[in-house]
């Protein structure tokens, strides 16, 4: 007799309307703020106000399509794809690797270019690491406390963060390496693998900075930013005025000055800093709160998960999410050197925009098989 598959295709449980509900407040914020940041830029570059949001708001509206489908989708049917899709992405930064940069004059190497799109295989390779971490560790759970599986797990994990930091990408190399780290300890990674390993990590870490000149340049500006206030000190310096300026309530929605060409790019990685303008300390801290739902959401999520995959599954993906919006915040805050990382929702690019709502669908995928009617 045939066996009967176990996991139908297509769930039919109920999604979780808060996780959800909170994804699409923090993607209409954005998108409203990324609006607002991006006009004068947008227009002083492109003579067109609305090229970033009309872009960004169809891959947004193409994000929330693909979200609401992968959400129907059962998620341990991924499981097939793991190595598939982890293989990928390497092989996606190995060719970045090969290729010339694609911003002559800038030796950084981080975009993969498809006909007019482009993206980073980095938030490939997070998403794949997530998935394949989360199938092994399930699968093997018992092995944990073998040396020789987390062994493998760990030259899994240190190689792509390998190919990620010679493009350079610090930001991403430490992303993903955390990601990792969470996903081996809250699988069963014993205690003494624990303390080695983040000895050992944190000696690479130090040899990384050494190594790639730009970082060392990026921790003597972050100490003393008006060491060089027209040229490396520079946007941290803006984005320092920008915060300072929008005081406790902000100056209002649209009312920023320092994106009328202060703050460069302020629709990318500093897009914070104008938010933090225009909505002021309370809209910042509101902002932060919704992060900090998100993955509190998320983990509730985690623990109701019918098993071992799909638990890891989540907290890989909210655990991504609420340490990129940190490390983003330190970034624009100059709490941390400047390493060029996005603010989720917020920042513009649309590749990864739909990427990440293709991950929050696999989280509501978890909570459909979480509230299956018994």
């Amino acid at each position: 007799m045939e066996k009967k598959n176990r996991y139908p295709l297509i769930s039919k449980g109920r999604l979780d309307i808060t996780f959800l509900s909170f994804v699409l407040i923090l993607l209409t914020i954005g998108l409203v703020m990324l609006f607002s940041a991006s006009y004068a830029y947008s227009y002083a570059y492109y003579s067109n106000s609305y090229k970033f949001i009309s872009r960004q708001l169809i891959f947004a509206i193409a994000g929330v399509v693909i979200m609401l489908g992968v959400s129907k989708i059962n998620y341990h049917h991924l499981k097939r794809f793991a190595w598939l899709i982890f293989i990928v992405s390497i092989v996606m930064l190995v060719i970045l690797l090969a290729l010339p940069p694609m911003v002559k004059g800038m030796d950084v190497k981080r975009w993969l270019a498809i006909g007019s799109f482009s993206f980073q295989p980095s938030e490939v390779a997070k998403f794949a690491l997530i998935l394949l971490f989360s199938s092994l560790i399930a699968a093997n759970y018992k092995q944990m406390q073998n040396f020789k599986f987390v062994l493998f797990l760990v030259c899994l994990l240190g190689g792509t963060c390998v190919l990620v930091v010679l493009e350079p990408h610090l930001s991403a190399t430490v992303l993903i390496f955390a990601i990792g780290v969470v996903l081996l300890v809250v699988g069963g990674l014993q205690w003494r693998y624990i303390i080695g390993g983040g000895l050992g990590a944190a000696s690479l870490f130090v040899l990384a900075i050494t190594v790639i000149g730009y970082s060392s340049d990026r921790i003597k500006y972050w100490l003393d930013p008006w060491a060089d206030q027209t040229g490396a000190g520079f946007q941290t310096i803006q984005s320092l005025l920008a915060i300072g300026s929008g005081g406790i309530l902000g100056r209002g929605i649209g009312q920023s000055r320092q994106k009328y060409l202060w703050v460069p790019e302020p629709h990318n990685d500093f897009i914070f800093s104008i938010v933090c303008e225009e909505l002021g300390l309370i809209g910042a801290l509101v902002i932060i709160l919704l992060f900090c739902l998100l993955v509190w959401r998320g983990f509730v999520i985690a623990m109701k998960a019918p098993d071992r995959f799909g638990a890891l599954l989540t907290i890989g993906l909210v655990f991504q999410v609420g340490l990129q919006a940190m490390l983003n915040i330190w970034v624009v805050t100059n709490t941390i050197p400047n390493t060029g990382i996005s603010l989720p929702f917020f920042s513009y690019g649309g590749t990864s925009l739909v990427i990440l709502l293709a991950e929050m669908g696999v989280v509501l995928s978890v909570s459909r098989e979480s509230n299956l009617e018994k």
